[in-house]
């Protein structure tokens, strides 16, 4: 196999003038008081229907991936020399990943999961139980080689009362990516990592859920302890 050596040098040429995504901040939207569900667990099994509401932070981040695989479509990637380093930049930031992860984790809990574009939609349906699915990514750049994903599912009654959270995090931190005279493989396989930290956060995330579902809400993941809490 060839092997390609990238001059820092000349990756820092190529990026002059690209627009390189960075991840969003979390954007809140939290307009309707909620408080806290007497349910002492969150119900679940085949004849309970879940409603999924996404999160205006997880609206952003998919904004984000799109815009990340553009980039290496047209920037980062695909002008840096090798095939396979664009390529793995578009595989590792799919903006559905970390959604579709949640949602299969869901619908093997849960007898019918649908998502709805808005809160009316929902309402009308009355599903048994609500979720609202948040998601947050953070992948390498030509400056940063620091990866984060966390996901989340809070969970309310069919009262739009808070019961309890399920949440998966994991982060890794590599030396950056275009520091050093590193072969294509070696630049390849440290993308690649990226689709390893968002797998591990869904992996804990799924535990989590599980341990929401058979265990009391009091002693597990909360928002808080206050019954002020705020429906998207």
């Amino acid at each position: 196999m060839k092997l390609v050596l990238v001059s820092t040098l000349a990756v820092a040429a190529l990026l002059t003038g690209c627009s390189i995504p960075t991840a969003p901040k979390a954007v809140s939207s939290l307009d309707m008081p909620v408080t806290r569900s007497s349910a002492a667990s969150v119900a679940s099994g085949r004849t309970v229907s879940l409603g999924i509401l996404y999160s205006p932070s997880t609206q952003a981040n998919r904004d984000y991936l799109r815009n990340y695989q553009a980039n290496a479509g047209t920037g980062f990637g695909q002008s840096l020399l090798d095939q396979p380093i664009h390529d793995a930049y578009v595989k590792t930031s799919n903006p559905d990943f970390a959604v579709d992860g949640v949602k299969a984790s869901l619908q093997r809990q849960f007898g019918s999961v649908t998502v709805y574009p808005d809160m009316q939609s929902l309402r009308a349906a009355r599903p048994d139980v609500v979720a609202i699915v948040d998601t947050h990514s953070q992948l390498m750049t030509s400056r940063s080689s620091d990866i984060k994903v966390d996901v989340s599912a809070s969970f309310y009654d069919s009262k739009f009362n808070y019961i309890g959270t399920a949440q998966g995090h994991d982060a890794k931190s590599l030396s950056p990516v275009w520091a050093n005279f590193n072969r294509s493989e070696e630049i390849v396989s440290d993308i690649n990592q990226q689709q390893d930290v968002q797998v591990r956060a869904l992996q804990k995330f799924d535990q989590s859920l599980s341990n929401l579902l058979t265990r009391p809400t009091t002693n597990v993941s909360m928002i808080s302890n206050s019954t002020d809490q705020k429906l998207y």
